[in-house]
């Protein structure tokens, strides 16, 4: 039985094919974080979250389409929760204040008489 150390892991020889060869994470699925986070953070509020959600779901249809050369499904699943959960947090602020701007113009609609 022969122990491995880490550089044969990391260096393998010429006849063992390598695991590593091949493998790359998805650029959408960290399009897709970044854009989330950006969302999460209010720097591109709207724009973030869809973005996110959009390259989310590209991401997993290359990950999906892949056969495994391609890793990165968590980002996309990470992207898509912060991508959907801010563009509710956020319509669910704008309908708010929609309501409040036109109950006040209502409001004050009535009592200038």
């Amino acid at each position: 039985m022969s122990h491995k150390t880490m550089n044969d892991l990391f260096n393998p020889s010429p006849d063992q094919p390598s695991t590593l060869m091949g493998y790359r994470r998805s650029t959408l699925a960290i399009v897709s974080v970044i854009a989330g986070i950006a969302g999460v953070l209010q720097i591109l509020p709207v724009i973030g979250s869809i973005t996110a959600i959009i390259t989310g779901h590209l991401a997993k249809h290359e990950i999906r389409k892949s056969g495994g050369a391609v890793s990165g499904g968590g980002m996309a699943t990470a992207g898509l929760l912060m991508g959907y959960i801010t563009l509710a947090i956020d319509s669910c602020l704008l309908i708010g204040f929609a309501a409040i701007m036109i109950w006040g113009i209502v409001f004050n609609y009535r009592t200038s008489f």
